[in-house]
């Protein structure tokens, strides 16, 4: 039985973005994927974000990035509550991957800026613009770090106000801009885009989270996330401050490795990650392993 949704928008809320369960050979596992999905809407999480950099999207061959998608959009139970990762190193391949989510019945997608050079903002808006013609609803993914464009308030007000996005995912890190955001595009939404930031941005006006550690952990981040946007602060605090030697990995270069030990050890399916991405090191498996066993000790589950 999947939660009744109350968003007044499909990007609202708890958006995991899913890490896809691979098998010892580094093949899908479809069905333990479809659990995974099923088991987080029914734990209460509003959907899912499959094909983001959790979920792998860039060792997946064009088969396995559509059906994850497919797989996704019948397990989650309803299209609205699945947005797919639609980024690619050309606009016409982002436009098509928005193409096949809207053919599949996805209520809005995730994109990131051109990430195969350094784009201006002309070329970015150029990009937005072309995957917006899809027709779904797009959320801008700001990941300066990765892809060295920066998508600055001042950017972001203005591919808002071409009307090409609707939301942002902000995962710069910097907290301050989400009132820069406010102030230049009060009509954009502010999605938290890294774990460790989330009290910090749903103080600053917050509507959703694309977040990591769900995966692992739906109970407690469902509980962190509706007390940080309600203003619980005696209860989001030191939930938070118990959750954030986790939540910190999400913005690590192993987020990957780390969010899937995580799973297997709280019981779902995470399993190995495809190359380039190599196992832990012995000494960050330590860590992550500690801080799982943990918070699962003390009932963050």
């Amino acid at each position: 039985m999947t939660a009744a949704d109350t968003r007044t928008r499909p990007w609202h809320g708890v958006m995991v973005a899913t890490a896809l369960p691979l098998r010892e050979d580094r093949s899908v596992d479809y069905d333990a994927y479809a659990e995974h999905v099923a088991q987080l809407i029914a734990a209460g999480c509003d959907g899912v974000v499959p094909n983001g950099s959790l979920g792998e999207y860039q060792t997946l061959t064009d088969d396995e990035r559509a059906r994850v998608v497919r797989v996704a959009v019948e397990a989650a139970g309803d299209g609205a509550r699945v947005m797919p990762g639609v980024s690619a190193y050309g606009s016409a391949d982002s436009r098509r991957w928005a193409d096949q989510a809207a053919e599949a019945g996805c209520g809005s997608v995730l994109l990131l800026p051109p990430n195969a050079y350094r784009a201006d903002d002309a070329g970015v808006r150029a990009h937005y613009a072309e995957a917006a013609r899809a027709g779904l609803p797009v959320v801008a993914y700001n990941n300066p770090h990765d892809t060295r464009v920066d998508l600055t308030p001042a950017l972001l007000a203005r591919l808002h106000a071409d009307g090409h996005i609707v939301a942002v995912k902000e995962f710069s890190g910097d907290v301050r801009r989400a009132y820069e955001i406010a102030e230049l595009a009060p009509g954009l939404d502010l999605l938290a885009g890294a774990d460790d930031v989330l009290l910090e941005l749903a103080l600053a006006g917050a509507v959703g989270w694309i977040a990591g550690y769900p995966n692992a952990l739906p109970g407690a981040c469902l509980a962190l996330y509706r007390a940080a946007t309600g203003r619980d602060l005696d209860t989001a605090l030191p939930l938070y401050r118990a959750l954030h030697p986790l939540l910190r990995w999400d913005s690590r270069t192993e987020f990957v490795q780390a969010i899937k030990l995580s799973m297997d050890l709280a019981g779902r399916p995470g399993g190995p990650t495809r190359p380039p991405r190599a196992p832990l090191a012995p000494e960050q498996a330590a860590l992550v392993r500690a801080a799982t066993e943990k918070a699962l000790a003390e009932g963050l589950d």
